[in-house]
C-alpha cells in the first residue's frame, strides 16, 4: 500500500470516527466506509462487497438508553484494512474479515468509553466558557471533542496500517479451518437478522411489490448496479406521484402500518 494511500486511509477513518457521533453524512456506515477505503486502495470491488455484508450486520446495531451499541465506524475501518492487507478478495476472504468485524466493534466500545470520560472535562470547561460568554472557547472545546472521537478510529487504523501485509496474511493464513468456517457461519446467522429487520421494516402492502420487483430486476445480469438505482429511484418517484394523485383525502391513505401512518403525519 502506498503512502498517499495510507494517509487516505487514515482521513475516511478519521472522518468515521467524527460521523459515529454526528451521523450527519454517514462515513462511519460500513456501506460508506468499506466503500471509501476500497476506492483510496484501489480495491473497490472488495470494499463494496464488505461495506454490502457488514451494513447488514449494522442495521441490529442501535443505542438503547445507556447501552451503548457496538462501534461500527471501528468495525468497518479495521475490516477493511485487513481485508486489503490480506489480499484474499474471494468470498472467503471477505467473509473471515466480516466474522472479524463483530470482536473489534465491541473492542470500539473501550475506546468510545475513554473518549466519552474524557469528554466530560471538556463538556465542563465548554460550560464555564458559556457562562463567561467567551464563544471562541466554546467553540475549541466542542472541535477537540470531536476530534477525540475521529483520532478514536484513526489512531488504530493507523496501528493495523503500520503491520506490514505478510504478516497479516501469514496470521490469517495460521486461523485453522474450523474457526474460519465457525465464523463464517456465525457471520452469515447475523447477516440473516439484518434481513429479517428490513423486511421486517418493510412488510406493508404498499411496499411488498417493490421487494418482489427488486428481487426479479436483480436476476438480469445485464443490468449494472447504476442501472438498478436508477430503475428503483424511477420507481419511487412514480409511486409518490400516483400516491399524491389516487386516495381519499387529498392523496393520503392509511397503510395499515401504525408506525408508518405516523411516520407519515409527522
Amino acid at each position: 500500500m502506498s503512502i498517499v494511500s495510507a494517509i487516505l486511509v487514515v482521513i475516511v477513518a478519521f472522518l468515521a470516527g467524527m460521523e459515529g457521533i454526528l451521523d450527519q453524512f454517514q462515513f462511519h456506515q460500513p456501506l460508506v466506509a468499506c466503500t471509501l477505503i476500497g476506492l483510496v486502495t484501489g480495491h473497490l470491488t472488495a470494499g463494496v462487497m464488505l461495506g454490502g455484508t457488514l451494513q447488514f450486520i449494522a442495521l441490529g446495531w442501535a443505542n438503547i438508553g445507556a447501552a451503548v451499541a457496538p462501534d461500527a465506524a471501528l468495525a468497518s475501518v479495521a475490516a477493511a484494512i485487513i481485508l486489503i492487507k490480506g489480499g484474499d478478495f474471494t468470498a472467503n476472504g471477505i467473509s473471515v474479515a466480516q466474522a472479524l468485524a463483530i470482536p473489534l466493534a465491541v473492542a470500539g466500545l473501550f475506546l468510545t468509553m475513554l473518549v466519552r470520560t474524557t469528554s466530560v472535562a471538556l463538556v465542563h470547561g465548554a460550560d464555564a466558557a458559556a457562562a463567561r460568554g467567551d464563544f471562541k472557547a466554546l467553540e475549541r472545546y466542542h472541535l477537540i471533542a470531536l476530534s477525540l472521537q475521529g483520532l478514536r478510529i484513526a489512531i488504530p487504523a493507523a496501528f493495523l496500517l503500520a503491520i506490514p501485509a505478510e504478516s497479516v496474511k501469514a496470521a490469517l493464513e495460521l486461523m485453522p479451518a474450523w474457526l474460519a468456517g465457525g465464523m463464517q457461519v456465525g457471520g452469515g446467522m447475523v447477516v440473516a437478522v439484518g434481513f429479517a429487520m428490513v423486511i421486517n421494516m418493510m412488510a406493508t402492502r404498499e411496499v411488498w411489490p417493490f421487494f418482489a420487483l427488486g428481487f426479479a430486476l436483480a436476476a438480469v445480469n445485464e443490468l449494472t448496479l447504476i442501472a438498478l438505482g436508477t430503475i428503483g429511484v424511477a420507481i419511487a418517484i412514480i409511486y409518490l406521484n400516483l400516491s399524491k394523485k389516487g386516495g381519499s383525502g387529498g392523496g393520503t391513505s392509511a397503510s395499515n402500518d401504525p408506525i408508518g401512518d405516523i411516520l407519515e403525519d409527522y
